[in-house]
């Protein structure tokens, strides 16, 4: 028998040793601002069943400075999470053909962008955000 114990590898930092690891673990953080943000809006619609005086409550405290640099925040972090999943959504959907030809990843993350984009507008349109 021998007294030699087995080699086990550590895991410290194992998502730093590659940059498509880091990539990764970046995008998986967005969620958690996505799922803040959720409670958010989740508070505010708690606050409209429980009257106007509680949901105009709930307006004022989303224009104190603190939510407004949460909101900042969470709006770089929106671009970054919305960039991030249009660019993996090559590697993730079937390839594509049109016309014969492959469509290359940059024109679909492109395209996933460009559709974002246009929602975005539509909802700030449609909301009388733009005037």
């Amino acid at each position: 028998m021998s007294n030699r114990r087995p080699y086990v590898r550590s895991m410290d930092g194992w998502w730093k040793r590659d940059a498509y690891f880091v990539s990764y673990m970046a995008r998986e953080v967005t969620s958690v601002f996505v799922a803040a943000y959720a409670v958010v809006l989740l508070a505010g619609l708690v606050r409209l069943g429980q009257g106007e005086a509680a949901f105009n409550g709930w307006l004022q405290y989303l224009t104190t400075p603190w939510m407004k640099v949460f909101h900042l925040i969470v709006l770089a972090v929106f671009c970054y999470h919305t960039w991030s999943w249009f660019k993996i959504m090559p590697k993730t959907m079937p390839i594509m053909f049109v016309g014969g030809k492959r469509v290359q990843p940059g024109t679909i993350t492109g395209t996933g962008l460009a559709a974002a984009v246009v929602a975005c507008l539509a909802v700030l349109f449609i909301v009388g955000g733009v005037s």
